[in-house]
């Protein structure tokens, strides 16, 4: 057995593949007996998991999403599962933070491919989609610019990664990932290097044969599936059923986050706890009356958008100023008489604009406005711009920060996001979240909107901040990470 290394891309990523050579497969008994040698936990120890349950649906989708957009089209290409054996002598492997293939009587029956990383934080689904990304050195069915078995040390073209993720034969999946606090990697010490394992069952990368049969997605599939088909893929009903998660099984163990600026170590998934009381969202979209003045409202941050009720045109609240109105004025009487808002009430957006010297009465669109002869705080109106979302638009796209400040548009999300990996819909902090964070699964993480729903939303650009801390809540993981551009804040309420 030879393997074949790439090699470094930018902020220390390695790629590392194993090939075959026509080797004996035991049987499905033998198969356990040798895992079982290589599993970390002794006999009746405590289980834990060796990645995070998150990061492990990432990956096992994103398998499964490439192995089906295979061109030219697979006629017999299985759906994959991920098995816990795999899962746990991938663990075994990593956190021996050996930058070689092993152990080497394992690999007489699994494939494996590695990957390993330092500097900003890189998903595994990130070095699933670089193994994938091969396939442009690759032409079916047969290599092109690189060979699927190569001696020692390789440089150059290579498409293995990409041979094992797409074996049509290859349907089960194990991987994890460890922070290995030092990793000699080609004769350079990395310092917290992460480090991804991810072993596969039945083994690939058969010297001779393609990866898979061309033709017609499911024509080809073994007699075991019974005809089933999911996704362009041979697929049986109930090929895989999740176990319930437990305290023991949803902790991974990792290093501190270091103090050098290069290094990002993965957060630790926050044990599960009894159910606590909602705390209550601090919507940006504030509910208010005919009669409610900016002064009285306005307060910190989320004073910037606000939802009037109907019938204000026939209220006796007063408004101060022309365009700019003074903040004893009425909100939503402002809006109708600049002619944001009509009698059937609705969003308005609102700019402070600090102190001007006086304020002209007027009257327009049915409200007369009154002038005030002395300095005062001074506040704009606007009208709210409302646009459909995908799930990876980030803030910074959408409405990049600005001093002064700028209104975002309302948005509205479509259902589901929650499922996009993170490598396309990442999710940076807290409460508080990057700008490169998509809107859509921040709203999700935040629980402004419901996975199953989407919704409106309503996004607001801030400073950035130091760091941001990743949680999980309501189903997403987001991402802890060194502060890598702007902040934003979330929030929504129910269209009216």
């Amino acid at each position: 057995m030879s393997c074949v290394l790439n090699g470094v891309v930018p902020l220390g990523l390695l790629l590392l593949v194993c090939g075959a050579q026509g080797f004996f497969l035991p049987n499905v008994t033998q198969l356990e007996e040798l895992l079982s040698k290589y599993q970390q936990d002794k006999p009746h120890s405590r289980v834990r998991r060796a990645i995070p349950r998150s990061d492990k649906e990432e990956i096992l989708m994103l398998h499964n999403k490439l192995r089906g957009q295979v061109h030219p089209p697979a006629s017999n290409m299985e759906y994959m599962t991920w098995d816990e054996e795999l899962e746990r002598s991938a663990a075994a492997w990593a956190h021996e933070c050996i930058w070689e293939h092993g152990p080497t009587g394992l690999l007489v029956s699994l494939g494996q491919n590695l990957a390993v990383h330092w500097g900003r934080y890189r998903s595994p689904g990130f070095h699933v989609q670089s193994w994938y990304d091969e396939v442009k050195h690759y032409t079916y069915p047969y290599p092109h610019e690189c060979d699927p078995w190569c001696p020692e040390r390789c440089s150059g073209p290579m498409c293995t990664h990409y041979t094992q993720i797409v074996w049509a034969a290859t349907n089960k999946v194990g991987c994890a990932v460890n922070t290995c606090q030092r990793m000699n990697v080609w004769g350079d010490v990395w310092e917290n290097a992460v480090y991804l394992v991810c072993n596969y069952s039945p083994k690939g990368n058969w010297i001779g044969e393609a990866p898979y049969k061309t033709g017609r997605p499911c024509s080809e599939c073994p007699p075991s599936y019974g005809g089933g088909c999911r996704n362009n893929l041979c697929y049986r009903e109930e090929t895989f059923v999740s176990k319930p998660e437990t305290d023991e099984m949803n902790e991974v163990e990792v290093a501190p986050v270091p103090e050098e600026k290069h290094v990002w170590v993965q957060p630790r998934v926050t044990r599960p706890t009894k159910p606590k009381k909602a705390a209550a969202v601090n919507y940006m979209t504030q509910v208010v009356s005919c009669d409610t003045k900016m002064k009285d409202k306005c307060k910190g941050s989320t004073c910037n958008r606000y939802q009037c009720p109907a019938g204000c045109l026939s209220s006796k609240a007063q408004v101060f100023g022309t365009l700019f109105y003074e903040s004893s004025s009425s909100i939503c009487r402002a809006a109708i008489h600049y002619g944001i808002l009509d009698a059937k009430g609705g969003l308005v957006d609102v700019t402070r604009n600090g102190k001007v010297p006086f304020f002209v009465r007027s009257e327009r669109n049915g409200v007369e406005s009154l002038s005030k002869y002395k300095p005062s705080s001074s506040f704009m109106v606007s009208k709210v711009k409302v646009q459909d979302l995908d799930c990876y638009t980030t803030v910074a796209q959408l409405c990049p920060f600005e001093k002064p400040g700028t209104h975002c548009p309302r948005v509205h999300c479509p259902a589901h996001c929650k499922d996009e990996p993170s490598y396309w819909a990442p999710v940076f902090g807290t409460n508080i979240y990057a700008d490169t964070s998509s809107i859509c699964k921040t709203a999700v993480h935040a629980g402004v909107i419901g996975h199953e729903s989407g919704g409106y939303v309503d996004v607001m650009p801030v400073d950035k901040k130091k760091a941001y801390v990743g949680s999980l809540r309501n189903g997403v993981q987001s991402e802890s990470a060194p502060a890598p551009g702007l902040a934003a804040r979330t929030g929504t309420r129910p269209p009216r």
